[in-house]
């Protein structure tokens, strides 16, 4: 096992779509405060495909693709940052995001793009938004177990992936 890597959840893609219908029928009831934290990205599905996608989750896996998700310091809503890395390069995505519904669905829309080289911002540009409701990207919410390295966030993606996120430090 890779010890700068958390745990990864054993689910099956039978287990991960039925996680999905249950979630469609019953709601996640997943909050703000159970989504915070630091998530990398772990495995991938096509839509309504129980085998993962492998080979572009290790690559995503070893890009550090990452999600991270805390309070909003000005307001009620969620403050979120989709990352990549390649060696001391960092492409970042940094935005708002809001819950939405009984499932719920994680909506958000970018504010800012940043390139850093470890604590340094190379290159940082504004992106104009936030797009009108209906054109948001969103993740639907399916399910969140455990805590810690053994935290794990299943989420549906408005382009219609499966992504398995693992809890980070």
């Amino acid at each position: 096992m890779n010890p700068s890597r958390p745990t990864r959840p054993e689910l099956s893609g039978t287990e991960v779509l039925a996680l999905e219908r249950r979630s469609r029928s019953q709601g996640s009831g997943l909050t703000r405060e159970r989504l915070q934290g630091r998530w990398r990205l772990d495995q991938l599905w096509s839509q309504r495909q129980t085998q993962p996608q492998t080979p572009t989750a290790a690559l995503l896996r070893a890009l550090q693709a990452t999600l991270a998700i805390s309070p909003d310091p000005e307001g009620d809503g969620l403050a979120v940052l989709n990352s990549v890395q390649f060696g001391g390069l960092q492409l970042c995505f940094s935005g708002e995001g809001q819950l939405r519904g009984r499932r719920p669905l994680l909506e958000f829309w970018f504010t800012q793009l940043e390139l850093r080289c470890g604590n340094h911002t190379l290159w940082r540009q504004a992106i104009a938004g936030p797009p009108e409701p209906r054109k948001r990207p969103f993740f639907a919410l399916i399910a969140r177990e455990g805590d810690g390295e053994s935290g794990w966030l299943l989420a549906r993606g408005r382009g219609g992936g499966l992504a398995l996120w693992v809890l980070s430090d």
